[in-house]
């Protein structure tokens, strides 16, 4: 089985108890809770967080060794909008079922 190299973090998704609090702090649209974007944290609460990773080789390449590790696809491939264009995503959990999304640029 290969090695899925990521190159970077992409995003990071917080949910905030208080957005204006939070944007006067950060000056990215973030998700408030009880206003999440689809998909997202399995309980997004105030401290939860997604993470978008982008990998250097193919996303084909993840999902084979997310399977290989019986890690299920939740989501994806599907193609999304990332802090720099258009990618492809796949998304799935973490043992603590946190969202993660692994993507690589169109």
């Amino acid at each position: 089985m290969g090695v899925v190299r990521i190159d970077r973090l992409d995003h990071l998704v917080l949910t905030v108890a208080d957005l204006d609090a939070t944007v006067d702090f950060y000056t990215k649209v973030l998700h408030e809770a009880g206003h999440e974007f689809e998909p997202k944290a399995h309980r997004p609460t105030p401290g939860s967080a997604d993470l978008c990773l982008i990998t250097t080789g193919p996303l084909q390449q993840v999902i084979e060794e997310l399977g290989g590790h019986g890690i299920p696809v939740e989501e994806g491939p599907v193609e999304r909008t990332g802090a720099t264009g258009p990618m492809l995503s796949v998304y799935f959990r973490d043992p603590d079922r946190n969202l993660i999304e692994v993507s690589t640029y169109l």
